[in-house]
């Protein structure tokens, strides 16, 4: 399937609205020397749920609706983040998954949204995709603006923002970085606004066709935030863990729609079971040490639409969610 849409152009309106109404959503924007563009999101600035709803809606590349609302579908945490696209393979993959690696000296951060698809390398002397996925994707972007969303506490050093605009081949003065700590109320809600997101990178990992895939829903509660970095992170992947919901619609035959519900959910990992801070800890903090099948929704509908039938599997836990956020 060929992907033909901007993500880039899309999501510049969002951007935008985030700058020019900065005050409102009690965010701060800086100009570096370089003319870079920074929007704090939660470092200095306090930030908050609509900040935040709206970053969730750039880093799906302009492609997805993302509201906020009350739900009674958990038993304490009612504030629910609700998130669809049309688009999935190129919304969540595309754009909004955290897949480009960026470090300078004890630097690191991961960036997500719509530069991703832009950004570029020399390889063996031709110009390839930073991410191998692109190329599998067959899509590659351009636009004369671009935007990146990191997910870190400090602002990325002039080193990294160098690197980003040379590869996604603009001058820096075009070149907007939105920073969303996890501790920050902003930066909690756009990590919760993964719940899609992740589903459609196990769907890859499973290696199910990602052009049968039409469309998606997802929805989490959103967690209180914690000052402490790795309880931040731990309530906002718990969120998705032990309590988020999706629904695939895909093309295909019942028996592939099934064995994709099936394999779906958290519960699936072997390292599901205990609030993901208590899994980081035992892992001495190492990422590479945890199961990747444990990072998706806790329940999932699949609905192969040739058939018109439906296929669930999956649970909510509210004792492991209460445990994470804290009762």
């Amino acid at each position: 399937m060929k992907y033909t849409a901007s993500v880039n152009q899309l999501t510049q309106p969002l951007v935008q609205k985030l700058i020019n109404n900065a005050a409102q959503y009690r965010l701060e924007i800086h100009t570096l020397a370089n003319g870079c563009t920074i929007v704090d999101a939660g470092i200095e600035a306090d930030g908050g749920l609509e900040a935040g709803r709206i970053i969730t809606e750039i880093c799906l590349g302009g492609m997805g609706s993302v509201t906020i609302a009350h739900s009674d579908y958990t038993d304490k945490w009612p504030v629910t983040i609700n998130v669809h696209t049309s688009n999935p393979v190129l919304a969540c993959l595309g754009s909004q998954y955290a897949g480009w690696s960026l470090a300078h000296e004890k630097y690191y951060a991961l960036g997500s949204g719509p530069a991703r698809a832009m950004a570029t390398k020399l390889k063996a002397g031709d110009i390839v995709p930073v991410e191998n996925l692109y190329q599998e994707l067959d899509y590659r972007d351009t636009s004369d603006t671009t935007v990146l969303v990191i997910e870190n506490d400090k602002i990325p050093p002039i080193e990294i923002i160098e690197k980003i605009a040379t590869a996604c081949k603009v001058a820096p003065e075009k070149l907007t970085i939105i920073v969303t700590p996890t501790s920050s109320i902003a930066g909690s809600v756009q990590v919760v606004g993964r719940v899609l997101e992740v589903a459609m990178h196990k769907a890859h990992e499973l290696h199910f066709p990602l052009e049968n895939i039409l469309d998606g829903s997802g929805s989490a509660p959103l967690c209180p935030p914690h000052p402490d970095f790795v309880q931040a992170m731990g309530r906002t992947n718990d969120a998705i863990l032990f309590a988020g919901k999706v629904h695939l619609l895909v093309k295909g035959s019942d028996a592939d729609a099934e064995k994709l519900a099936t394999e779906l959910p958290s519960s699936t990992s072997k390292d599901y079971g205990k609030p993901f801070a208590k899994i980081f800890k035992e892992a001495k903090y190492d990422f590479f040490k945890i199961d990747g099948m444990l990072f998706s929704p806790a329940s999932v509908i699949v609905t192969a639409v040739e058939s018109g039938n439906s296929f669930r599997a999956g649970t909510l836990d509210n004792v492991l969610l209460n445990e994470s956020f804290g009762n």
